[in-house]
C-alpha cells in the first residue's frame, strides 16, 4: 500500500470540544492536500471546511448525535439535513445506544432511518450516512446484531467508535462487523488509531474506512517505512 492509498481511506479528524475557528482554520491548511477521503469536523465548522476544501477531492464530513446518540430522531435528521445544507457530504451519526441495549430495535431503526433519508433527501442522494455503533458498551452478538440493524435502516457504513466512550475500535470489532455487513458495506475504525501498524491492521480485518487525528503521522510513518 501506497501513501496515497492510504490516505484514501483515511478522515482525518478534529472533534476536540476545545477547538475553535482560528486552530480549524490552521489545521485544514495543513492537512487539505494530504488526499484524505474526508476532514471530520465539529458541526459549527462545517461552513468553514467546505470553504477550506473547495476544488480539492476531499470530502466534508460531520457527526450528528454526537457523541452520546441519545438526542430525538427529529433532532438528528434536522441537524443531519442542515449539515448537508451547509457543505457536508458524509454525516456520522451516533445510534442511540440506550434504546438498542433495551432491545428497542425498532425505535434504534426508525431513529437511523430517518437521518438516511435526511441524508438523501437534502444531496439528492450524494451524501453518506456512516452509523456510530459504539462497540466499547456492546458484546460480541450485539456488535453483529447492532451492525446488522444499521445496514437494514440504509446505512452505508458502520462504524466502531466516537473516541468519546469506554474505548476505541478493535480489530475484533472490526471482524465482527465486516462479517455482518458483507463485502458492499463499509467499515470504518474509529478509536485509538494513532499509529501505522494499528491503520494497518484494521484495514486487514475489514475496515475501508479510518477515522484518526493522527492521519499526516500515520503517512509519514508509512513513507519512513518505505
Amino acid at each position: 500500500m501506497n501513501t496515497s492509498m492510504l490516505a484514501a481511506a483515511i478522515d482525518q479528524t478534529l472533534l476536540k470540544p476545545t477547538s475553535g475557528f482560528g486552530e480549524a482554520a490552521a489545521w485544514m491548511d495543513a492537512v487539505r492536500d494530504a488526499g484524505f477521503a474526508s476532514l471530520c469536523v465539529s458541526p459549527f465548522l462545517v461552513p468553514l471546511a467546505a470553504q477550506k476544501l473547495a476544488g480539492t477531492e476531499t470530502r466534508v464530513c460531520s457527526v450528528v448525535g454526537f457523541p452520546l446518540g441519545y438526542s430525538n430522531t427529529e433532532t438528528k435528521s434536522a441537524e443531519a439535513r442542515l449539515l448537508v445544507d451547509l457543505g457536508c457530504a458524509e454525516v456520522d451519526m451516533v445510534f442511540n445506544i440506550a434504546a438498542f441495549l433495551e432491545g428497542e430495535t425498532t425505535f434504534v431503526e426508525d431513529d437511523i432511518r430517518a437521518v438516511v433519508d435526511g441524508v438523501r433527501h437534502a444531496s439528492d442522494g450524494r451524501a453518506i450516512v456512516k452509523v456510530i455503533i459504539e462497540t466499547g458498551y456492546l458484546a460480541e452478538g450485539e456488535v453483529d446484531s447492532a451492525s446488522r440493524l444499521a445496514v437494514a435502516a440504509g446505512a452505508h457504513y458502520v462504524k466502531t467508535s466516537t473516541g468519546f466512550g469506554p474505548r476505541g475500535a478493535s480489530v475484533a470489532d472490526v471482524r465482527i462487523m465486516r462479517a455482518a455487513v458483507g463485502p458492499d458495506i463499509g467499515v470504518k475504525a474509529a478509536g485509538g488509531i494513532r499509529d501505522l501498524d494499528t491503520a494497518l491492521e484494521m484495514l486487514d480485518a475489514g475496515a475501508t474506512r479510518l477515522g484518526s487525528s493522527s492521519g499526516l503521522e500515520i503517512l509519514e510513518a508509512l513513507e519512513h517505512r518505505g
